[in-house]
């Protein structure tokens, strides 16, 4: 007799076949959402000198780029605009025929199946690179939210199909949610930044959307890293505003975020797979420290198996490529 027992967790890991018969957590392409970039001018793809692969787009290149992600079968981008021009109160993010409404025209045209994600922030609009209106050195969170909600009421007007609320203002959920059922998009789904951390993991994004802030930082408005139960509470009050689907930002230093969101509420999450987090999956594997593939495979299994049911990442592209797929 064997002096073991007669399950041995070894016998179906002896192929590929049998690990994938009984894999638990699956990553599909339908689950991910490119993040775009989207600049003024024709025919401008800018690359982002921190982001290898990722550039910034001009509205017809975006429009280009994303039939190619609808090809590979990609389902959902997120837009972030910068405008011509910036200015102390954000004047281009609720301009009706800005960057981001003329982006959601001609991306439609090219790729109507496409879902289109807008990012609702005030941050790469403004002269000062904060995510509101700034009195006194701070931002001046009521005066804030009559922006926010006219900024997502025009890309609601333009054709988005979910807007996503991204600065961290207090009640900024409910005032979209008012503002877009007033106007008639009652059936417009919002995608809230509800757990968004003060993270170190922004500086690539910040380049990429030119959005650093001219002073200061950005810790009085978004959640300070230690706190988890703050994180809960922040969630719970978006869902009671009208969150349709609820964001923890970044993804992987906040996995136990995930699933406590997720357990605790049962609500669709999203988890951000942030620009420092692929920087440096970029920056290991352009020197040979590791295989890039296995890495994001195993990156987004342990988002998904966290809890998220939608992981946005700047790795969607390559995933639909066929890199990283598991």
């Amino acid at each position: 007799m064997s002096r073991f027992p007669a399950y041995r967790p070894r016998r179906l890991r002896r192929s590929e076949t049998l690990r994938r018969l009984v894999r638990e957590t699956r990553v599909t392409v339908e689950q991910l959402v490119q993040p775009l970039f989207v600049v003024p001018g024709s025919g401008v793809e800018k690359p982002v000198g921190s982001m290898p692969g990722i550039a910034q787009l001009s509205v017809d290149r975006a429009a280009e780029e994303c039939r190619r992600l609808a090809d590979l079968g990609l389902p959902a981008v997120l837009l972030f605009g910068i405008p011509e021009q910036k200015d102390a109160r954000a004047s281009g993010a609720t301009d009706p025929d800005g960057i981001i409404p003329r982006a959601l025209g001609a991306i439609r045209e090219a790729a109507p199946g496409l879902l289109l994600m807008t990012d609702v922030c005030l941050c790469e609009y403004t002269d000062h690179g904060h995510c509101g209106i700034v009195r006194d050195g701070d931002v001046d969170n009521d005066p804030t939210l009559e922006l926010l909600a006219a900024e997502a009421l025009a890309h609601a007007r333009a054709g988005a199909d979910l807007v996503a609320p991204s600065d961290m203002m207090d009640g900024r959920v409910g005032a979209i949610r008012r503002a877009l059922d007033a106007a008639g998009f009652a059936q417009l789904p919002i995608m809230s930044y509800a757990a968004k951390f003060a993270s170190a993991f922004y500086g690539p994004f910040r380049e990429a959307a030119e959005s650093a802030p001219q002073f200061g930082d950005r810790r009085s408005y978004q959640l300070d890293p230690p706190n988890a139960e703050e994180a809960l509470r922040e969630v719970a009050l978006d869902i009671e505003e009208g969150a349709d689907i609820v964001m923890v930002k970044p993804a992987l230093p906040y996995l136990d975020i995930v699933r406590r969101v997720k357990e605790r509420f049962g609500y669709p999450v999203a988890a951000y797979h942030v620009s420092g987090e692929y920087a440096m999956v970029k920056a290991a594997a352009a020197r040979g420290w590791i295989d890039e593939g296995r890495v994001v495979a195993e990156s987004l299994t342990a988002i998904r198996r966290a809890g998220a049911d939608v992981v946005i990442t700047y790795f969607a592209k390559d995933v639909a490529r066929g890199l990283g797929r598991a």
